[in-house]
């Protein structure tokens, strides 16, 4: 079995390691002028090298090229089907063979000077530059798990039980002030850092606006943490869970221009909860409204109040003083045509009772305010009652 040879080991220059400094001397510039006196040598050798390596293979192209001149005259001189070379071109021919003899002592020269390149190459000591050197390189990229893809309804699920599950952990977040203890508690917590939480911070913060409690300017403050985590995950392409430190020693640094992209995102955020909430609070009183309109509509489907607004006013006037003679009076005064269609819309909406002593639901009606004339057996009823 061969024993290993140590010897490349016994001349390694390191100088960045040497300690053998006068006391006067900056000892790092020595050190730095050192390293660079040897980078500077050892590029100039690698360009001694190259033009060697460059000067070599053009000379042997070239002597490739005049040996194939050679053959190419000698078989033309010999060849019977070719006539025989003139007198004048021996002379070229020898010095053809003549140039191919120079360039093999050149070639014998060049030999030499690599095996001194060699040697000299060999003889160099070690140093912290050329003591290693990549053996291999492999790269692998971590590809990131293809997103998972929910309907809408598994989206809502998913929502609903996270929330079911996780809602006083989340509440107990939303409520903290101090950076420090927001992230001690999401490295304790770490399921919190996704986008489930955030939706609920957001629609706990709509909440807080309705009920017009300052608790919503705190919530809304930890709803910008949890979404700027979730779009530093995106930009790195990573899982959420590890971006809890790299984002608080971020915000914690207080960068001018990241803090100031963080308050603005927190302003408009604010402002988008109000306008969130006070929709929310003119589509209830639409509803509301629309509530009491349906329990209004009279027996023809119609709004006795829109109806009674859009009557002429000396109709309006009759159902003011509810006075049955000086109605009457009016509606003959108007067009057949006109008379017929406000009669019909006050009927239909209730406005007016014809026949109301007829039945017991008509006499129900009368309970609600509308007055009867005996002989005319016809009611009306004051706008929005019945």
């Amino acid at each position: 079995m061969s024993t290993i040879n140590y010897s490349k080991w016994d001349h390694i220059e390191i100088s960045d390691d040497e300690d053998d400094t006068h006391p006067n001397i900056d000892t790092p510039s020595l050190f730095r002028w050192r390293h660079q006196a040897r980078l500077e040598r050892m590029e100039k050798e690698k360009r001694e090298k190259e033009e060697f390596e460059k000067s070599r293979l053009s000379h042997q192209q070239k002597m490739a090229e005049m040996k194939k001149a050679i053959a190419e005259a000698e078989t033309n001189k010999t060849a019977p089907e070719v006539p025989k070379v003139a007198e004048s071109d021996v002379p070229a021919l020898e010095n053809l063979k003549l140039e191919v003899s120079e360039l093999e002592k050149q070639e014998a020269e060049f030999r030499k000077k690599e095996e001194e390149l060699k040697k000299k190459e060999k003889l160099t000591p070690w140093n912290i530059d050329t003591i290693c050197h990549e053996g291999k390189s492999k790269t692998i990229i971590n590809k990131p798990k293809p997103k998972e893809e929910l309907t809408e309804e598994e989206k809502l699920d998913r929502q609903q039980n996270f929330v079911k599950r996780y809602k006083e952990e989340i509440k107990k977040f939303g409520m903290m002030r101090k950076y420090d203890t927001s992230m001690d508690y999401l490295l304790e917590h770490p399921h919190l850092v996704c986008e489930e939480t955030a939706n609920y911070l957001v629609l706990w913060c709509i909440d807080l606006q309705l009920e017009e409690k300052e608790l919503m300017n705190q919530v809304a403050h930890q709803t910008i943490v949890m979404q700027f985590m979730l779009e530093l995950a995106k930009q790195l392409d990573t899982d959420p869970k590890n971006c809890i430190r790299a984002f608080f020693s971020r915000i914690k640094v207080g960068e001018k221009q990241y803090m100031d992209a963080f308050n603005d995102e927190l302003d408009a955020f604010k402002d988008r909860v109000k306008k969130r909430a006070q929709a929310r609070i003119e589509e209830a009183m639409r509803e509301h409204e629309e509530e009491e309109r349906q329990k209004r509509l009279g027996p023809g489907g119609l709004d006795p109040v829109e109806v009674f607004e859009s009557l002429p006013d000396k109709l309006k006037e009759c159902f003011e003083k509810k006075d049955i003679e000086l109605l009457q009076k009016v509606i003959l005064e108007l067009p057949k045509e006109e008379a017929e269609f406000y009669m019909k819309r006050c009927v239909d909406s209730g406005l007016w009772v014809p026949n109301a002593n007829e039945g017991s639901e008509k006499l129900g009606v009368q309970e609600s305010g509308e007055q009867v004339d005996e002989d005319k057996e016809e009611t009306y009823d004051e706008p929005g009652e019945k």
